[in-house]
């Protein structure tokens, strides 16, 4: 593993084996003609349903609102073969995503979420339930609350969404591992003469006139005021050792995952397919490193850096592209998912541990 990569995803599954083969609705059972429903009325949804989905987490997820419609079109449409449903209450006022965990036995609840007007009155109990009917229905003996790489909303509860909290700790969830993101401000990627015009709150998007920039073309200065070689500096001494930083745009990464299969898993090599944007590093033709950021919307991560590149300062390098990549796109701070080595980035780009999550499970009976 890199000394910039992120961990195992707190001890989740890195491959993701085939399981039964998907149809074209969002809640369908995807083997043996079981139905997924249950007696509360609680039903799988249908694709057409996606918009109002969207605007229901929308309304609930309250620390995530921006990434709430992104986060459902991602998880309705996760790597092939993976079992899956979003079931729904009858009048959606309520959605839970379910999926089977590459690990056989395991299945995740993905993504809990009540409208507000519903809250209170049994729905989230309801669809925990409904989540667990399906899980049983395919064999699983452990549920988890928590991230189900490498398609997943979030490591597991985040520690603020409180009512979350007490719902698996009252349904007799136990807290078994705790993951955390950092965030990184974007600010500095931007130029300096373009910064005076931030958000009073800087987070989320920044405005239209703060973009229009591309990767290059940004002051790259040090994180908090620190002095330290400047990205031209950094980019001159990885020349000088013979290495070359490229951009790999989607439908041109065949060669970045053939690497990142190899030397990690299936699961890195789907996220990096899917990335928003991935960088990497070559010397002499073969392929040392890579980046990617948007694979789980709006945040960057995996990256890695291979074991006869390390020390190069290749992983530090790639990390502030995309997250110049980023800047450009019009976000003011990114969230480094399900972090393992906290000191590096700390280092490399100034980022602080901010988000904290609880992983839940429990037996099924």
């Amino acid at each position: 593993m890199s000394d910039a990569a992120r961990d195992d995803h707190a001890g989740a599954p890195r491959d993701d084996r085939a399981g039964p083969p998907r149809d074209d609705r969002v809640g369908a059972p995807s083997g043996g003609g079981r139905s997924g429903s249950t007696g509360s009325g609680i039903r799988p949804a249908v694709p057409a349903e996606l918009p109002a989905i969207g605007e229901l987490a929308q309304a609930s997820l309250t620390l995530d609102a921006t990434d709430a419609p992104q986060l459902v079109a991602r998880l309705a449409d996760p790597p092939e073969g993976r079992d899956r449903a979003a079931l729904v209450t009858p009048g959606l006022d309520g959605v839970v995503f379910v999926s089977a965990s590459a690990t056989e036995g395991v299945g995740h609840v993905d993504l809990l979420a009540v409208r507000p007007s519903a809250q209170g009155h049994g729905t989230g109990r309801a669809l925990v339930a409904a989540a667990e009917g399906w899980l049983r229905e395919r064999g699983a003996r452990e549920v988890r609350l928590a991230g189900n790489p490498p398609c997943y909303a979030w490591p597991g509860i985040d520690v603020r969404y409180t009512p979350a909290v007490c719902l698996a700790e009252s349904l007799g969830y136990e807290r078994y591992r705790t993951a955390w993101n950092m965030t990184a401000d974007l600010i500095r990627y931007l130029p300096a003469d373009r910064t005076g015009h931030l958000p009073a709150d800087r987070t989320g998007h920044l405005p239209a006139d703060l973009t229009g920039h591309q990767p290059g073309e940004l002051t790259g200065r040090p994180p908090g005021g620190r002095t330290g070689a400047s990205a031209d500096e950094e980019m001159a001494r990885l020349a000088s050792a013979g290495v070359a930083v490229h951009a790999a745009p989607a439908g041109e990464r065949s060669e970045v995952i053939a690497f990142v299969r190899e030397h990690w898993n299936d699961a890195w090599a789907w996220e990096v397919a899917q990335a928003t944007g991935c960088h990497y590093a070559t010397r002499q033709g073969e392929i040392l490193g890579f980046a990617a950021w948007g694979a789980r919307p709006g945040w960057f991560g995996p990256m890695g850096t291979a074991e006869a590149a390390r020390g190069l300062g290749v992983g530090g390098v790639l990390l502030r592209r995309c997250l110049e990549e980023q800047a450009v796109a019009g976000y003011s701070s990114t969230q480094i998912g399900w972090v393992g080595p906290v000191r590096f980035y700390a280092k490399a780009v100034g980022a602080h541990v901010e988000r904290v999550f609880w992983l839940y499970r429990r037996p099924l009976a």
